[in-house]
This record gives structure tokens, C-alpha cells and sequence, in this order.
């Protein structure tokens, strides 16, 4: 063989490997829509003597599509209503690194912040309580090195939750 063949078939090789061995990256905010989204208060059992509720949200993630998406991770951001400081967050994994196929959705997600209220009353007081906030969850997603890009935002109903 020439040379010039052996760079060529060479070439050839390295691009083959190279296609089927990387994946572009998606925007998995374009990807994924949340879909079966509860927000409420979960009843985080006692502390200190006293009834807690936390923040929380449950959803699953769609994917919207045409390719396979993998590896993206979530990050829930609560808030205050009125208040520009974080409260709490969750940080997980929204898809792992097995493929979620176009048009199939992720398992229920449930995200809570580790902080909250307590209070001597019973936990639907607590919820009817005149000091008590209202809060809100913020939603972002990244795949790889990407940036965080918000998702979604929802207000926590006050309800209780048990899951």
C-alpha cells in the first residue's frame, strides 16, 4: 500500500472512532419538560420535641426530543416568597448515564430542602399559622461542564405531604 492510502484508510479509522465515540451535548433544558409536578410541606417528622415541614417537590421529566438524553443533573432552589437568599436546596441526578429514550419520562423525583419550620402545633396548623411564609422551588438542569439553566419555577401549595 502507498503512503498516501495508508493516511487515507488512517484518517478514515480515527473519524469512525472518533463519530461513534463522542456524543454532542444537549440542552436539556430544550429536552426535558416536567410533567406530574406536586408541590406541598413534607412532614419531616419531630425535632427537638417539635413538628418540622420542609419545602418540597415531586415531579418526572419528559423527554420532548428526538435523541436520547443522559447525564443530566438537577438542582432544586427554595426560596422565600420576598426573599432573594436561598433557603435550601436538593441536588441530584435527573438522568443517569442510561439513555432516556424520546418521549419516555424519568421515575418520580422527589426534591426537599433540608430546611424548614417546626412548631409545638399540630403540622395542618402549622400550614394555617398568620406568620407562616409561602415558599417557592426553583428548577435548573445541566449536562457535562454546561452552565445551570433554569427549568422551571412553582409555588409550594400549602399542603401536606407524607412522601
Amino acid at each position: 500500500m502507498r503512503p498516501s492510502r495508508i493516511a487515507l484508510v488512517l484518517a478514515v479509522a480515527v473519524a469512525s472512532v472518533a463519530a461513534t465515540g463522542c456524543r454532542k451535548s444537549i440542552d436539556p433544558v430544550a429536552a426535558l419538560e416536567p410533567v406530574d409536578v406536586v408541590t406541598g410541606w413534607f412532614d419531616a417528622g419531630i425535632v427537638d420535641g417539635k413538628n418540622k415541614l420542609v419545602p418540597s417537590v415531586s415531579l418526572k421529566l419528559r423527554n420532548k426530543a428526538s435523541e436520547p438524553v443522559r447525564s443530566v443533573q438537577i438542582n432544586a432552589i427554595f426560596r422565600r416568597v420576598g426573599e432573594v437568599e436561598m433557603w435550601g436546596e436538593h441536588f441530584g441526578w435527573a438522568v443517569q448515564r442510561d439513555e432516556l429514550a424520546p418521549g419516555e419520562a424519568t421515575g418520580e423525583l422527589v426534591l426537599q430542602s433540608a430546611l424548614g419550620y417546626t412548631g409545638d402545633q399540630p403540622r395542618l396548623q402549622m400550614l394555617q399559622n398568620t406568620q407562616f411564609v409561602d415558599a417557592k422551588v426553583e428548577l435548573f438542569l445541566k449536562q457535562g461542564s454546561q452552565v445551570w439553566a433554569k427549568l422551571a419555577e412553582y409555588p409550594i401549595q400549602r399542603q401536606l405531604l407524607t412522601r
